[in-house]
């Protein structure tokens, strides 16, 4: 940690960060990588929803509640991904120590360029799609762009989730062995 004192806030979050309470969910690799697959589908879909009754005729209410319903489980989601990575992406720079900082800047570079990778992936299928027809899509652009920027945001939670390690347990042994 750094020489900067610790606010309440950050005692407080870096206590509820470090709850183990939810464990199991996240015990082991494969958990973990089943909280970010499950992240990762609840976020396309609600992007899809909303996608989907932005670009419709008739404003479907349907698709709104459905958002609504599975607004909920993304949470739980991404809180088990934060209690995974015990808050790596979440708490604030002071109340980190060395090792997580390195930690965060290796998972940033890691999202960083992934989503280099995708927006260029992204580029390339808009140009493809220009020269086979003539035009983009214009119609899909701001749903696109908002896609991207959600999975910008998102991305380095679910690098962090996927990269996380095996806590020791009590007996100083991996869990999950």
């Amino acid at each position: 940690m750094t020489t900067t004192p610790l606010t309440r806030y950050d005692r407080g979050m870096l206590q509820l960060m470090n709850d183990r309470r939810a464990r199991p969910l996240y015990a082991t690799a494969t958990r973990r990588r089943l909280v970010v697959a499950a992240h990762v589908l609840l976020t396309a879909s609600i992007g899809g929803l909303l996608a989907y009754f932005s670009l419709a005729k008739d404003r479907q209410i349907w698709a709104v509640v459905s958002v609504a319903a599975l607004t909920l489980p993304w949470m739980v989601a991404t809180g088990v991904i934060n209690a995974a990575t015990r808050g790596l992406l979440e708490l604030r720079t002071r109340a980190l120590d060395e090792r997580q900082l390195a930690d965060r800047a290796r998972v940033q570079a890691g999202a960083h360029r992934m989503m280099t990778l995708l927006l260029a992936a992204g580029a390339a299928a808009l140009l493809i799609t220009d020269a086979a027809d003539g035009h983009t899509p214009t119609a899909y652009a701001a749903p696109v762009l908002i896609g991207a920027l959600v999975v910008h945001w998102l991305m380095p939670l679910w690098m962090a989730g996927l990269s996380a390690q095996d806590e020791p347990d009590e007996d100083g042994l991996t869990a999950g062995r």
